[in-house]
């Protein structure tokens, strides 16, 4: 009877089973093994070691030769532009597949924060925060004139209610863009409830719906009417507008989209998140109908996906991206991109490799899978025309059949709004902020101030696709196994799921990253955590505690 060698039986993480022999090889001591045997026994494992030490020095001059390798593949990255992520992949090759099929990570919920609880936004202003100056005591009136479509005028009149405040200036309701791309005539009180705009903001700035008549028959000449550069400081509106407003009375300043600078001291900022998450509310039609589309959605799964796809023809083309589609495709993209005067030419190739490309739905998809989310799982896809309509779509609707959008889930009702493209966003918009789950395909205006909304709301799970990373990975797709795409998929994706974490106060943009309106809740026995008007500091950032809904 031959000896018999303890063997232990490993869990991989892709849920194989793997023997190991155990470390310890000695045979059993029976009284039927002769000396004979037991010296026969002792050579072997004398032979086991030296195998084990040759095979030893083998991997150690392997792990050099790799090491040797990764180091002048990081040179040629840094002289070649080329992304890191091509690096992870040739690290990928060079190490073998179980680098990346085995790694095991803290798992992470994928439908909810476990900060959630934790965290919630706060924007009530400061005690020594003055009061709004009334009408007759102002500097004068401001007009706005926002750019864009929905998403981006949303921007230009949080900034508009700062810049007024900055300036002691009573602000007029802005008007909207009628001559964007999406070619939309709505005004302001087709959007938004004019009145809860007022009213809300009535204590930080002096709103009015026009410039009284009797006043601008007094006026000896029109408006001042100028464009400030973008992202321009408090300091650039008191030295630069304010002199005007007090001649003119009068100063209508256009084109206003992202006119302020992101960073501003805290009082200011939690202004900006009163006047974008409170002061902004769509009107009752619009808002009725959202929580229509949302009642529905919720009646077919308890929990939904929404995912922001933004593929549609202008985001394509404004990007410089390009996905396979020949001749047509860039001859479509390029006469679209005509409409931006002053975007430079650029790389296809090179967009997609610095991660300025949006995904492809079916690249939308494989991520959500590889995330963990499984093909029962209720998708909501807010989009407008996607780019190869339904051609497109198809590889995603496969991969996740419960698809749904504003158009299949409230056909009728929606009729009303089809001429509008800014009160279709609308709906998506509210439908993309109510779902558990809010999957971002871009960088753009929408992606933002939800990603910050969800924020302030306490975290709501908020995935952005590390497009830099996952681009090269999508390239490379059919070269690795599912398990082995899949683990790396999460691995790219830590530090873009939507976490407290992931906020670097003053690094970031404000609109996407609200830091200075995120409150941490006090513990639940802490007697002194409601003192001081009710802050409560954490970390970087001076987190209070919310009072004010």
């Amino acid at each position: 009877m031959k000896p018999k060698a303890a063997v232990d039986v490993i869990s991989l993480p892709n849920g194989a089973l793997s023997p190991r022999a155990s470390a310890s090889l000695k045979p059993r001591a029976d009284s039927q093994y002769s000396g004979k045997s037991k010296f026969s026994s002792l050579c072997k494992q004398i032979s086991l070691k030296e195998i084990q030490t040759a095979s030893l020095r083998k991997k150690v001059r392997w792990s050099a030769v790799c090491g040797v390798m990764l180091f002048f593949l990081g040179l040629i990255s840094l002289f070649t532009g080329h992304v890191d992520s091509d690096l992870d992949w040739y690290s990928h090759r060079l190490m073998g597949r179980s680098l990346y099929s085995s790694m095991v990570y803290e798992p992470i919920d994928f439908w909810k924060s476990k900060y959630s609880r934790v965290y919630r936004g706060c924007s009530k202003k400061g005690a020594n925060f003055p009061p709004a100056v009334r009408e007759q005591s102002s500097n004068g009136y401001l007009l706005i004139a926002a750019s864009g479509g929905l998403n981006q005028q949303r921007t230009g009149i949080t900034d508009a209610v700062i810049v007024a405040r900055i300036l002691n200036a009573t602000l007029v309701v802005p008007e909207l863009d009628h001559d964007s791309y999406w070619r939309d005539n709505s005004e302001f009180t087709n959007i938004f409830d004019v009145n809860w705009f007022i009213s809300s903001l009535a204590k930080d700035v002096t709103i009015v719906k026009k410039v009284p008549a009797k006043f601008m028959r007094s006026m000896e000449k029109p408006p001042y009417t100028m464009r400030v550069p973008r992202k321009s400081p408090p300091e650039y509106y008191l030295d630069q507008v304010l002199p005007i407003l007090l001649r003119r009375r009068v100063v209508q300043l256009t084109k206003f989209d992202y006119r302020l600078a992101n960073d501003l001291d805290d009082e200011l900022q939690k202004l900006r998140c009163r006047a974008n998450y409170h002061a902004l509310r769509f009107k009752k039609s619009i808002n009725q109908l959202g929580q229509k589309v949302i009642a529905r959605m919720r009646k077919m799964g308890k929990r939904y996906v929404a995912v922001h796809l933004r593929f549609e023809p202008d985001m394509l083309a404004f990007s410089g991206c390009y996905y396979g589609g020949g001749e047509k495709e860039i001859k479509e993209l390029a006469e679209i991109r005509k409409r931006w005067v002053t975007l430079p030419d650029v790389s296809a190739e090179e967009e997609r490799q610095r991660g300025k490309c949006p995904l492809t739905p079916h690249e939308v998809g494989l991520m959500l899978q590889a995330l963990g989310f499984t093909n029962d799982t209720y998708l909501y896809v807010a989009s407008g025309e996607i780019y190869g309509g339904e051609e497109t779509l198809r590889p995603l609707r496969e991969l996740f059949p419960n698809f749904y959008t504003k158009e299949l889930l409230a056909s009728e009702e929606l009729k009303p709004f089809l001429p509008y493209s800014s009160r279709l966003a609308a709906i998506d918009y509210i439908v993309c902020e109510e779902s558990d789950v809010f999957v971002t395909n871009n960088n753009g205006n929408m992606a933002k101030l939800l990603a910050g909304r969800r924020r302030y709301m306490g975290h709501k799970r908020t995935i952005r696709p590390n497009s830099k990373r996952l681009s090269a990975l999508f390239l490379r797709r059919n070269q690795t196994s599912w398990t082995t795409f899949a683990n790396m998929v999460r691995y790219y994706q830590r530090g873009s799921m939507g976490e407290p974490d992931e906020m670097k106060p003053g690094q970031q943009e404000f609109l996407e990253y609200p830091y200075s309106c995120i409150c941490k809740k006090p513990p639940k026995n802490d007697a002194n955590s409601t003192k001081n008007n009710g802050e409560v500091h954490s970390g970087q950032a001076g987190i209070e505690l919310e009072t004010r809904t």
